[in-house]
């Protein structure tokens, strides 16, 4: 089992871990402060270093059980078990998809009652696919997103039972997708206070701590992907 360390806090640029494995398949630690590929959020990539070496980590993936993979160049020269090394967060990468995946939980929070078919995290720009007849406009949804990044509104977590979510099936907006179970918990995000959240779903990845924090976003693209199936692509705007 590896310790995830993001879960507590996704701010966690680099943390010291023991090696258990190195192998062609990747290398597995104690604990990570990297996201393994999950729910459409892309693995965290970086560099691992420790006392004579350091290979770069090409992206983090989910191993047999509760282990993370870390996965290395073909050939690469990798610790022996048992070695104290230095876990370090490609942050930039990772910041970007902090703040694109709390601007899709705002996209859901515009569209309430549509179901999400798919949707991808990316640095660069992210989608979500609805099952929609007719979404609102691009400058509608990029003049009201902004509008919630604008408001500030807090962003955290808390837990409840897998009975607690069967009760409250509406919570799950992805119909693709369904919250991982096993272990009796599931982890919900809430963007907005606890008395009137402007989003409240299950989720496993990583986000910022504010809405401000995601920064000014744009609806690039809309396109239709079956009768009911429209998808809506979003990019962060900088500068």
């Amino acid at each position: 089992m590896t310790e995830v360390l993001y879960r507590a806090d996704s701010y966690l640029r680099e943390t010291t871990a023991r090696i258990v494995s190195a192998e062609a398949a990747g290398i597995v630690l104690d604990r990570t402060n990297f996201y393994a590929r999950a729910g459409g959020q892309p693995g965290d990539t970086g560099t691992l270093r420790w006392a004579g070496g350091e290979v770069p980590i090409l992206e983090a993936v989910k191993g047999e059980g509760e282990a993370i993979l870390h996965r290395t160049p073909e050939g690469a020269a990798l610790p022996p078990p048992g070695t104290e090394a230095t876990l370090v967060l490609e942050w930039e990468r990772r910041h970007r998809h902090m703040r694109m995946h709390s601007a899709m939980h705002l996209l859901c929070s515009l569209i309430p009652g549509a179901g999400v078919t798919g949707g991808q995290v990316g640095a660069d720009k992210s989608r979500l696919d609805f099952d929609l007849a007719e979404p609102p406009t691009k400058e509608s949804l990029t003049e009201a997103l902004n509008a919630l990044v604008a408001a500030d509104h807090p962003i955290s977590d808390t837990w409840i039972s897998e009975a607690e979510l069967d009760a409250n099936p509406g919570l799950v907006r992805t119909l693709s997708v369904q919250p991982p179970r096993g272990s009796g918990q599931i982890r919900l995000v809430r963007i907005g206070p606890e008395e009137a959240p402007v989003d409240l779903q299950p989720c496993g990845g990583t986000h910022v701590k504010t809405t401000r924090e995601i920064g000014r976003v744009e609806v690039t693209k809309m396109e239709n992907k079956g009768r009911q199936n429209r998808r809506i692509s979003i990019a962060l705007v900088e500068g």
